[in-house]
This record gives structure tokens, C-alpha cells and sequence, in this order.
């Protein structure tokens, strides 16, 4: 390290460290926003898309309007944004469009519950029925 330092003029060296300085400042930042992160509730976009029902476009129209906030931070692949969920769901319920899908998910829930309760009302029926004619018998002739 020194050998690179001895051909640099004291200007450059100045900047050299000035940059060092700058990226060890980014870094105890980025180390900071981690810590807090960590207990917080903000998540990928992928998660809170997958957790409130609202699209990434949705989500994506959201922050760059400023109804929601968002933060960039180093993920595995590059930055990634991420988003509160708490917010997200509170702006996901404000949604008409997304309480109308929400809606028609638990009708489409309640109505298979029923279905399901009539199929094994049925099955019940169709048991009793074969416990009192047996199909093994042979039809009456008439």
C-alpha cells in the first residue's frame, strides 16, 4: 500500500484518503440502516406483494408517488428496495380494487365451504341409502 501511496502527489493522496473516508462513512451507515432493519417490518417487494395482495406495479406506482416509503440496500443479486408492510397493508386495505379482489377470494372461500359441506351431506345420504338396499340384490322382475 505504501508503494502505491509514494507515487501519488499529495493531492491525489488527499483524495485517495477522502474517498477511503467517504466509503467507510457509506459502510457505517449502511451497517446502521442494517441494525435497524433487522427488528423492523420492512421486506422485499416480492414479500409484501405475496403478504397484502397488491402488485409490484402497484407497489412500485406507490413509492415513486410517495404514498408509501421505500429504501434501496444491498441485497444478494444488487440493491434491492425494500417497503414497511405495515404501511403497505394499510394503503393495500385503502384500495378499492384490492378490498373488491380481497372480497371475491372470501366469497370464492365461503362458497367452497359450502360445497364441501353439501358434498359430504350427500355422502352421508349415499351411505344411508346403501346400508338399506344393497346393490348386490337382483332387480325385482315385474
Amino acid at each position: 500500500m505504501r508503494a502505491i501511496c509514494a507515487n501519488l502527489t499529495p493531492a491525489e493522496r488527499m483524495r485517495a484518503v477522502m474517498d477511503w473516508e467517504e466509503r467507510l462513512d457509506d459502510w457505517e451507515l449502511e451497517l446502521e440502516l442494517n441494525a435497524q432493519l433487522e427488528g423492523s417490518d420492512w421486506v422485499t417487494l416480492e414479500r409484501a406483494s405475496a403478504d397484502t395482495g397488491a402488485s409490484r406495479a402497484a407497489l412500485r406506482s406507490w413509492y415513486r408517488t410517495g404514498q408509501i416509503p421505500s429504501r434501496l440496500v444491498d441485497g444478494p443479486h444488487g440493491p434491492q428496495r425494500l417497503v414497511p408492510l405495515a404501511v403497505v397493508a394499510d394503503r393495500a386495505e385503502a384500495s378499492p380494487r384490492l378490498r373488491r379482489t380481497a372480497q371475491r377470494r372470501l366469497a370464492d372461500q365461503a362458497q367452497l365451504e359450502i360445497l364441501r359441506h353439501r358434498v359430504d351431506q350427500l355422502e352421508l345420504r349415499v351411505a344411508a341409502l346403501e346400508r338399506r338396499q344393497p346393490f348386490d340384490r337382483e332387480p325385482p322382475v315385474a
